[in-house]
């Protein structure tokens, strides 16, 4: 008999990790690129600063909200199911147990097998079995409207902190260059940590990550300096 051991599946982190992940990348590279953008068209730090504090007001908001009502429709829809799932095994018994039967078949069970995990399943929880092999419906993977709110309005919050951070700290003819490196170089470890967390490679989260940092910075300075220049 093999000895018991414990495994650490990495998928019950989804649901926290995405938000958190997307609120902290979103926060670093939407901020930090205002900043980068306005300090090229801006004369003084204080309009920087207004506008990076005001980048982060907002972008906060906008995520948590944006957050909350697209998990709170993916919600929605799963209790939409689980409710008419409910409804089917009250009302027809055999019919969803002979369903669930079929399923463990698809998955490779002899029938006669199959039959008799679907009543040992249905035996021990019902509508457990069924949301889980029907529905596809596990715990760790039922929607959370506010903790995806929350979780991605705080770390946006902490990721825009970043730039502001820096830019308060640099002389204001510095503020893109010095925003610009110290956001990729946040960029680049966040991606890593995501990576880590989540049990992914790291090279590839952590160049993708950087690489649209980039991106972005350098397109909002461009046209933050043709548009200073225009004025």
């Amino acid at each position: 008999m093999h000895p018991l051991h414990r495994e650490n599946h990495l998928v019950e982190r989804i649901g926290w990790l995405r938000a958190a992940v997307l609120g902290a990348n979103d926060g670093i590279i939407s901020t930090s690129s205002l900043v980068v953008g306005v300090a090229a068209a801006a004369k003084t730090a204080n309009e920087v600063l207004v506008a990076g504090v005001a980048g982060l007001v907002a972008g906060a908001m906008s995520m948590a909200a944006g957050e909350y009502v697209s998990v709170s429709s993916q919600s929605d829809t799963e209790q939409a199911d689980m409710a008419r799932e409910r409804r089917e095994l009250a009302e027809q018994p055999e019919a969803e147990l002979a369903e669930l039967t079929q399923i463990y078949v698809a998955r490779g069970v002899e029938p006669g097998v199959a039959r008799q995990v679907a009543e040992q399943m249905s035996a021990r929880n019902t509508f457990e079995a069924h949301s889980r092999d029907e529905l596809g419906m596990a715990g760790h993977m039922i929607a959370q409207p506010v903790q995806a709110a929350l979780t991605s309005a705080i770390t946006f919050t902490a990721g825009a902190a970043i730039p502001l951070l820096i830019a308060l700290s640099v002389p204001a003819g510095s503020i893109s260059w010095a925003v610009s490196a110290g956001s990729l170089v946040c960029l680049a470890l966040l991606g890593a940590i995501g990576a880590r967390i989540g049990g992914a490679d790291i090279l590839r989260p952590t160049v993708r990550v950087t690489f649209w940092g980039a991106f972005a910075m350098a397109a909002t300075w461009a046209i933050g300096a043709l548009v200073g220049h225009a004025v």
